[in-house]
């Protein structure tokens, strides 16, 4: 009768751990789909060094470019997926955006170089005044 309760108490102990780890793998493997690490939304091409961020997104994102490369700095542009964060920060000194082709006419992005962990950008306006800032390289690539 002893040896009948600890093989079932052992049984369940080894069938809680593992579900435990089949969960905690799940519960990674939804964290990293769902973007929460990073949000690669945007694109420098290598030849151009122009940035762009494509319509049609299927993920939700908000990208934020500030005056220096620091988060804690003025935020100067805004790219957002929901039309409500792009509204609430139209006030910003370059705009915000849904992506850049709603960029005003003969504006563009130009990619700069690396800031620490910051991309320096370039918003030339169609005039040609540019101004720079800094984006999270967290939210771009380079191909």
């Amino acid at each position: 009768m002893k040896l009948v309760h600890y093989l079932q108490v052992n049984w369940c102990i080894l069938n809680y751990r593992v579900m435990n780890k089949i969960l905690l793998a799940f519960g990674l493997l939804l964290l990293i789909s769902s973007g929460c690490f990073a949000q690669v939304v945007g694109r420098v091409d290598k030849k151009t060094k122009e940035f762009s961020i494509a319509s049609g997104q299927k993920a939700d994102y908000m990208v934020f470019g500030f005056q220096f490369a620091n988060a804690t700095t003025q935020k100067l542009i805004c790219f957002a997926s929901n039309e409500n964060v792009e509204r609430a920060n139209g006030n910003l000194q370059l705009g915000s955006y849904f992506d850049t082709e709603r960029l005003p006419p003969g504006a563009k992005i130009m990619y700069l170089g690396m800031v620490g962990t910051f991309g320096k950008m370039s918003f030339i306006a169609g005039g040609g005044k540019a101004t720079v800032f800094y984006l999270p390289k967290a939210n771009y690539v380079i191909k």
